[in-house]
């Protein structure tokens, strides 16, 4: 059984023939990504092979008795959910950051105009792919080439990030993800939730996503709309989701990544 693709990077693209592919870049070289019905399959187009993507791959049967019965059913009904690890943690952290304040498919649209505009654009089989620009390139943008793509707003926060990035990237390359989450919070305008978004990207580790997301929160009401969750602003919502999966982070991450892959796929 091949499972399901967990789709949430901007950088998905769905072709004529209902295929997802996306670039990538380890640090090795490019690398183009394609989902089919066979599954997911990954060849690289620029550079050597040295570093592959890593492909990490949840199994929602290992859930403790803990979670819920109508949400453990709901996301054992899903199967396995397959996600690429972000082999770039620069793109990691843009990404999140180009995630603050607007919402998801707004998100999409400024992240792909952002590759497009600035980043590398490869020409491929399954059409146009981009890349983001490197922290290099951020440094060089004037502040009206921001406000062009309608990335005003997060241009301080990006100028922060490249900045950081260039001093501390290879040091942060070596944490986990609970140290790296540490680490992206104290670049200025990160915040616990963007930090913690993007090293869950890069690492492929979920359990230190922010669990208290409205879309977690959203998707996990809509698999058991029986169960009595709290009111969207209460803050009792993170204590009593990673209180199912207690010291078990392997479980917390299914948990997590999981039900945001139900979601993108109930869209």
């Amino acid at each position: 059984m091949r499972g399901v693709l967990m789709s949430d990077h901007p950088a998905w693209t769905e072709t004529a023939a209902g295929e997802r592919v996306r670039a990538v870049r380890t640090v090795s070289g490019v690398w183009v990504l394609r989902w089919d019905d066979d599954g997911l399959h990954m060849s690289c187009v620029q550079g050597t092979e040295d570093v592959k993507p890593v492909v990490v791959t949840t199994d929602p049967t290992c859930l403790p008795a803990t979670v819920p019965s109508a949400l453990r059913a709901g996301l054992l009904g899903l199967g396995s959910v397959q996600r690429p690890a972000n082999p770039s943690l620069w793109d990691a952290v843009t990404t999140a950051i180009l995630r603050q304040v607007v919402r998801a498919g707004q998100a999409r649209k400024l992240y792909r105009a952002w590759c497009t505009t600035y980043g590398t654009t490869l020409a491929t089989p399954h059409g146009e792919l981009a890349l983001a620009p490197s922290a290099e390139r951020v440094l060089t943008l004037e502040e009206a080439q921001f406000a062009k793509i309608g990335a005003k707003f997060h241009r301080s926060a990006l100028r922060a990030a490249a900045e950081t990035y260039e001093r501390n990237a290879e040091r942060w390359h070596r944490m986990d993800a609970p140290g790296l989450v540490g680490a992206l919070v104290t670049i200025p305008r990160i915040g616990p939730w963007t930090a913690s978004a993007a090293a869950a990207d890069f690492t492929g580790d979920f359990s230190v996503y922010p669990h208290d997301d409205l879309a977690v929160r959203t998707w996990a009401a809509q698999i058991a709309p029986g169960h009595d969750w709290p009111d969207k602003k209460d803050k009792a919502f993170g204590p009593m989701w990673t209180g199912w999966t207690g010291s078990d982070r392997t479980a917390l991450h299914t948990l997590t990544l999981s039900t945001l892959a139900w979601g993108s796929h109930a869209r």
